[in-house]
């Protein structure tokens, strides 16, 4: 990826020169940072709210592909994953730490290219590198991401907290990162075959940045609280709307119904997916990374939200042994399985 350009072994600047090189331009913006990079632990201050904890694992070969990922895409996407769980949890990102396992192949430019994206996010959603590891890889790139947000105790919301009759929601659409990553696989498989053919991408842009680039939805926390909403349970939709509605209904005690006509498509991806030969509404369901926001509300809170553009109302909460539901276009109903993404799945 890097051979024709200048190419700067890491080893020249062993681990402590290498990361106070790749952090030298991160500035403290949140004053619950009291000491980031450059000692032996960051210090933070809580002042009085609920800290909030999320840690991923991203792993070349398994969560990546470095044959169509850039780089910098790759840094900044890494971020948005673990930002996202903090904002399921209705709580404010802050601070992340970064670890890094790299191979023999990646020169520094190559790691300067990640963390360009990580500052990028940072900068971005007004997050502080507080911290991380680096150390080699014999397995390829691996990424580790620790994020730290926080919450006041009573503004906390769990996956655990629907009741009967709420109302379910989901921000943005679905579907997209999916099929985002049906198109760069196919270029792929086509490139290999003939590399002097170069990727036809075109009329594909949004479908490519929601797999490529996805942005996590600071924006709905903020909204749910101007607007004066606490959700009663929510999660993000990483793994697919099936698999996020589970979650939701097993941890709540509950069951839950949606309506395939309510499910949000963008025209692109309703599109793509037909192309293609798939159901636009399995790769909704099933399909992952969209990092969206799935939450529950009162029906008494519907009034508040109900003619914002990006939040859709898919269903509603129902008892236990109703069970988690879909009712089809046709009106046939069609028990919901979790078929998205498993990280254990060879």
């Amino acid at each position: 990826m890097f051979e024709n350009k200048e190419r700067t072994d890491i080893n020249e600047l062993g681990e402590f020169g290498l990361i106070k090189h790749l952090t030298t331009n991160f500035k403290i913006k949140n004053d619950y940072s009291v000491k980031g990079v450059g000692d032996d632990a960051a210090v933070l201050d809580a002042k009085g709210k609920q800290t909030l904890i999320s840690t991923d694992l991203l792993l070349e070969g398994i969560h990546f592909d470095l044959a169509y990922v850039p780089l910098m895409h790759l840094g900044y996407k890494a971020v948005q994953v673990n930002l996202s769980d903090i904002y399921a949890m209705n709580g404010k990102a802050s601070q992340i730490t970064v670890s890094l396992g790299l191979s023999s192949k990646f020169p520094l430019e190559a790691v300067e290219e990640i963390y360009k994206g990580i500052e990028l996010a940072c900068n971005k959603y007004n997050i502080d590198l507080i911290g991380g590891d680096t150390s080699s890889s014999k397995q390829g790139l691996v990424i580790s991401i620790t994020s730290i947000g926080y919450a006041d105790a009573d503004k906390v919301v769990y996956r655990n907290g629907a009741q009967e009759h709420d109302l379910l929601c989901v921000s943005g659409d679905l579907g997209g990162a999916y099929l985002g990553l049906q198109i760069l696989e196919r270029e792929k498989l086509i490139y290999l075959e003939n590399p002097q053919i170069q990727p036809d991408l075109e009329g594909k842009d949004y479908i490519i940045e929601r797999q490529l680039k996805p942005e996590a939805r600071m924006d709905i926390v903020a909204l749910l609280d101007d607007l004066n909403i606490k959700p009663t349970s929510m999660i993000d939709v990483s793994d697919g709307l099936a698999s996020e509605i589970l979650h939701l209904a097993e941890q709540s005690d509950k069951g839950m119904t949606i309506y395939e006509e309510k499910i949000p498509l963008d025209p692109m991806t309703y599109e793509t997916a037909r192309e293609l030969g798939l159901d636009p509404t399995v790769c909704a369901l099933s399909g992952g990374e969209d990092y969206e926001l799935l939450f529950t509300i009162s029906q008494e809170d519907y009034k508040k939200l109900k003619h914002d553009v990006d939040i859709t109302v898919i269903g509603h909460v129902t008892d236990k042994n109703s069970g988690c539901k879909m009712v089809s276009k046709s009106e046939k109903v069609h028990e919901l399985k979790a078929q998205g993404w498993n990280a254990f799945n060879k």
